[in-house]
């Protein structure tokens, strides 16, 4: 039975030319995540004031890490073991906490937020040093830098659960950002020093999967968000139109994700000497804006589908126009730490939705949805042409 193996032996085994794949244990854990991505777009479709934006995006980033982090252990552990699938399914509850309490983190449930939060990041690392056999001292030593930080943090969250208003806003922009500098500064602990990159290595297509994942439920969120606000809507033409609009943007947003880039980072990442070295600027950091993109066009969709006509609102233009605009940052950066070389269609495609943003005053919201998936089209069908003619030219050769 999986649960008589002795501790060490819950690593995967590693087989040459052949990637790990994700586990059902993974892909039931990731559902949890569904519901922080709905729980993230609603609240912030409810609180879009600059406050409102900075909170949320606080909230989105610890789901984000939480989630990432989780990622990259079952990338060493093997979730088909009993013991680390009994771990996971602990971590289901917590997210499920965590995401419950989205919506009221600043306010009544702020400290049932942190301790889930600061419960699976410290929990979900204290098991994998605990897994990790002593022979192992470099992974050991990097399981201890990472709990140390962790717990460090830790009490930033609680402390800011336990404190009111701009007090737990301050508290835990702390706590975030001591754990988003840590990988940066490589968990550096008295005694035991920086943790080198070559100990980070790991089974790179797992990982490009797992995070292809991710997109793969935001976008998802996205698309039910569109089918249960129509289905509450006469179906006029305009409602129509306006549902067939966010759609095609969604795929856009699919096709410029997954048509080129997901597979070119996954080949990467495989092959790359420094595997951990790529796995932390390309997907642990790069994906967030991609993420956020893709919540935030979340929240667009809904507005104009409610809304199509008429003079856009501040939220309607930001979210409309900024959605698209922060996915092709995050999709521009990521492949550039891939192919390293920017995409021009993605650059053309910033450069064009930022000209819009003169223009959306005097646009309807469906109007300007369409003006912003006719871009994402274009940036799309551009990088799918000038890639295939480079591999045929490539081919010729």
């Amino acid at each position: 039975m999986a649960a008589d193996n002795p501790r060490g032996a819950m690593f995967r085994v590693i087989v040459p030319n052949q990637p790990s794949r994700v586990t059902n244990a993974e892909l039931f854990f990731d559902l949890v995540f569904v519901f922080a991505v709905t729980q993230v777009s609603h609240t912030l479709l409810n609180h879009f004031t600059p406050l409102g934006a900075v909170e949320v995006t606080l909230l989105f980033l610890a789901a984000w890490w939480v989630w990432v982090y989780t990622a990259w252990v079952t990338n060493w552990l093997n979730p088909d073991l009993t013991p680390v699938r009994i771990v996971i399914f602990l971590m289901m509850l917590g997210g499920l906490v965590l995401s419950t309490t989205i919506p009221t983190a600043f306010d009544g449930r702020g400290l049932w937020f942190a301790i889930a939060y600061a419960a699976m990041q410290v929990g979900r690392t204290a098991f994998w040093l605990f897994a990790t056999p002593r022979h192992r001292t470099a992974v050991r030593h990097n399981a201890i830098r990472i709990l140390v930080w962790l717990c460090g943090s830790a009490v930033f969250w609680i402390l800011g659960g336990l404190a009111h208003g701009e007090e737990r806003l301050w508290f835990w922009i702390v706590a975030l950002g001591i754990e988003y500098v840590s990988p940066a500064v490589r968990f550096w602990v008295p005694k035991l020093g920086f943790s080198s990159v070559e100990a980070w290595a790991v089974e790179g297509g797992h990982m490009a999967e797992r995070c292809a994942g991710f997109i793969i439920i935001a976008l998802g969120e996205a698309v039910v968000v569109n089918g249960a606000t129509f289905a509450e809507l006469t179906w006029s033409a305009d409602n129509i139109l306006a549902f067939v609009t966010c759609l095609v943007g969604s795929i856009a947003m699919w096709w410029i994700y997954f048509h080129k880039g997901a597979e070119a980072g996954s080949e990467v990442i495989s092959k790359a000497a420094e595997s951990g070295r790529v796995a932390r600027l390309a997907y642990t950091y790069l994906h967030m804006p991609i993420v956020a993109g893709i919540i935030l066009t979340a929240v667009s969709d809904e507005l104009v589908l409610k809304h199509p006509t008429g003079h856009p609102d501040v939220r309607t233009i930001v979210s409309t126009i900024g959605g698209p605009l922060v996915f092709l940052v995050g999709t521009i950066l990521f492949k550039h730490s891939i192919r390293g070389f920017l995409q021009l269609s993605h650059g053309v495609g910033i450069i064009l939705l930022l000209a819009l943003w003169w223009f959306a005053a005097d646009l309807s919201p469906l109007w300007l949805s369409v003006a912003t998936s006719v871009i994402m089209i274009v940036v799309a069908v551009w990088e799918s042409v000038s890639l295939g003619a480079k591999v045929e030219e490539a081919e010729e050769r």
